[in-house]
């Protein structure tokens, strides 16, 4: 098999990258605006430079490598983040900018021309660590940031508004951001998952991203002695809870592919001798198919009433967000599976995305896909997060493939 990408340049590149901002057990921490992504950028904007491509930061501090074309042809872009977790792996986000640079550098050195002019994007702030917000740079790129996302602020107090003022950028200018003519966009990432790992693949094929819907739920009984109320007097709060949860686990199991998790919970007053007077938990909905997702929500909406009422409680349902999963256009899948079946000699394996990406934003301006790598024992935002440097270049090498074909369209 001819090489195509330069395996050994990208695998040092993702090790020179994890030691901006790593953390003594291994990990990393990258926040958006802070100095160690500053620093991190600018060993990006290196990368970029080394490969052959312009280099500017815009509007909102996304780092942009920008490599000409055809300039009657729309625009394909290839972007990921470098932004992480408290004390992240190396490899989520990360891999997707460093891939896409690597993708260049060497259809540069071979001397390959695409057509389309490419845009490789490093987006600022994916994960929303800082201000509990995220996605910015994606969300400006596709036109949709405002104003008021602005406002969102870090544990200190800082808005976002501010903290771009911070890093020399004028809040003001975020629409300078809006990226218009898109062809396609692509991004390759790490699973966090173990679908391609337990069917011994390196690659695989996104079929699309789930979009996250929040329901918070408030169950209201009464609080009072655990010692002298007897078991047939109880309105308590926490066993209706319990009942509605574990419902809500039945309710997810019995679809093919919706997820439902509560991993927050608050009982009130939270005492060993006091019956729960109050119980709150969020609960969080995910499918790539939106009505299989508004099924599983009004069923667990119906029980939790049907048990609100058997018991005495009170109940309310507030919704917190609720996003629209993302479908990746079945063109750039055909591609995509084309380049793993050259590179693995087999069948590709198609999966859907739980976890959110940058490429969301842009499921009203252009068409998306993605390039999915293997991860060790599914481990991802934690220092254990690993990926083989065999795999890493099996992925290149597939998105290496999927440009050149979606190019010559």
């Amino acid at each position: 098999m001819n090489q195509m990408i330069n395996g050994n340049r990208l695998n040092k590149h993702i090790e020179e990258l994890a030691t901006i901002g790593g953390t003594e057990n291994g990990g990393v921490t990258r926040f958006s605006y802070s100095e160690t992504e500053r620093e991190a950028n600018e060993l990006v904007k290196q990368y970029m430079e080394a490969a052959g491509l312009t280099v500017e930061e815009d509007a909102v501090g996304n780092v942009i490598g920008s490599l000409d074309g055809d300039k009657n042809l729309p625009v394909i872009i290839i972007g990921s983040h470098i932004d992480t977790v408290p004390d992240g792996g190396k490899y989520d986000g990360a891999l997707g900018v460093l891939t896409a640079i690597e993708v260049i550098h060497s259809l540069t050195e071979k001397g390959e021309r695409l057509n389309h002019p490419v845009k490789v994007i490093s987006f600022k702030d994916e994960e929303g660590s800082r201000f509990g917000f995220g996605m910015i740079g994606s969300r400006a790129a596709a036109g949709i940031l405002t104003e008021a996302d602005l406002e969102y602020t870090d544990d200190n107090g800082i808005t976002i508004k501010q903290a771009m003022e911070d890093a020399g950028l004028k809040h003001t200018n975020f629409q300078q951001a809006i990226i218009d003519n898109i062809k396609l966009y692509l991004e390759v990432h790490i699973e966090q998952g173990k679908i391609l790992e337990s069917n011994e693949m390196p690659v695989g094929n996104v079929t699309g991203i789930a979009g996250p819907l929040w329901l918070e739920f408030t169950l209201k009984g009464l609080a009072e002695h655990a010692g002298t109320t007897p078991m047939n007097q109880r309105q308590d709060a926490l066993v209706g809870a319990s009942i509605i949860i574990s419902e809500i686990e039945k309710i997810a199991s019995r679809t093919d592919t919706t997820v439902a998790t509560v991993g927050k919970l608050n009982v009130k007053p939270n005492g060993t001798n006091v019956i729960p007077g109050e119980v709150q938990w969020n609960v969080d909905i995910r499918d790539i198919d939106e009505a299989k997702r508004d099924v599983v929500e009004e069923q667990i909406r119906t029980f939790a009433n049907q048990v609100a009422d058997e018991r005495g409680l009170e109940l309310t349902i507030n919704e917190l967000q609720r996003v629209e999963p993302v479908l990746c256009d079945s063109r750039i899948q055909e591609a995509i599976k084309k380049g793993i079946q050259e590179e693995v000699d087999g069948e590709a394996i198609s999966l859907p995305s739980g976890a959110g990406h940058d490429g969301m934003q842009f499921k009203h301006v252009a068409p998306i896909g993605m390039i999915f790598v293997r991860s060790k024992d599914g481990i991802s935002h934690n220092p254990k997060e690993f990926t083989s440097e065999e795999d890493i270049e099996k992925a290149g090498n597939v998105l290496y493939r999927t440009l050149l074909e979606l190019d010559r369209e």
